[in-house]
């Protein structure tokens, strides 16, 4: 198991099939991976239609909140139930496009020895009306110079990122739209990376313009608050200990301590005393 795609939907009956079909078409022989949808609190058929596809679809795996808890929530559900070590997140909506995921992870580092990285999607021609285009554009601009996150898209919904990483992370609602800050708290590194973007195949979308306004000014703030309070101890390198006694040269022992000598005490006095002088 090389990728988790998580996937958090709410009310997105049409829009499950569709995208099923193309994260296979992208992944199937490229690399070993499991899909999850985390059902957040639907009310239509989006549950029976992940269900079906299950049936048929071995590495699909569906898991439900019992009511609505927003966007972060679901995704750090998914999250911790991922079984592969890098995970892959992306709007249930089908806006996003499977066939970019491949490109985000050849863009990941090689080694799990390198400093942390998220690797961002940039949706460069978004396909939304105008109020929510002009919207995303002032938050980013906002946002981008009070965090110096320099993510032009930090609200894409197509990531990728180690699952420890995340899991590291401090948790709140609505942490998604500031993965790219905090993982630069961590000392991490960001990619961005222009991605397909497509309208909306069916249904609503779950979000108003104003809703994600004030919200997300409160959130920014708080972000703010936790990068001023970062601390990131670095360990001091130590030499390794030798395995192989042999591969050394022996060090000679220490010298032991003379053993105690008693003396009378008359004659502990006259050791104070200068030779000359007795």
């Amino acid at each position: 198991m090389d990728l988790s795609v998580v996937i958090p939907v709410k009310n997105e009956a049409g829009n499950i099939a569709p995208l099923v079909r193309e994260i296979r078409a992208a992944l199937d022989g490229f690399i070993g991976y499991e899909i999850i949808f985390i059902d957040d609190g639907s009310n239509d058929a989006t549950a029976a239609e992940i269900r079906q596809l299950a049936a048929e679809t071995p590495r699909l795996r569906l898991l439900r909140h019992t009511q609505s808890c927003g966007q972060s929530a679901a995704i750090r559900t998914g999250v911790r139930a991922a079984r592969a070590a890098w995970v892959a997140t992306m709007d249930g909506d089908g806006q996003n496009d499977p066939a970019d995921i491949p490109k985000l992870w050849r863009l990941r580092p090689a080694s799990s020895e390198v400093a942390p990285v998220l690797v961002n999607g940039n949706r460069e021609k978004r396909q939304d009306g105008w109020s929510k285009r002009s919207a995303s554009r002032i938050a980013n601009l906002i946002r981008g110079r009070l965090l110096g996150d320099n993510t032009p898209d930090t609200g894409c919904g197509l990531k990728l990122f180690p699952r420890a990483l995340f899991l590291d992370l401090p948790y709140f609602d609505h942490m998604h739209r500031f993965l790219p800050a905090l993982i630069l708290r961590e000392g991490g590194r960001v990619h961005s990376v222009r991605v397909n973007h497509r309208p909306r195949r069916s249904g609503v979308s779950k979000y108003g313009v104003f809703d994600r306004l004030w919200i997300g000014i409160v959130d920014l703030f708080g972000v703010m608050w936790l990068k001023r309070r970062a601390g990131r101890p670095h360990l001091r390198d130590e030499p390794e200990p030798d395995a192989d006694p042999a591969a050394s040269p022996a060090l000679p022992s220490p010298a032991l301590p003379s053993p105690a000598v008693h003396m009378p005490r008359w004659e502990r006095k006259r050791e104070k005393w200068p030779r000359s002088t007795r």
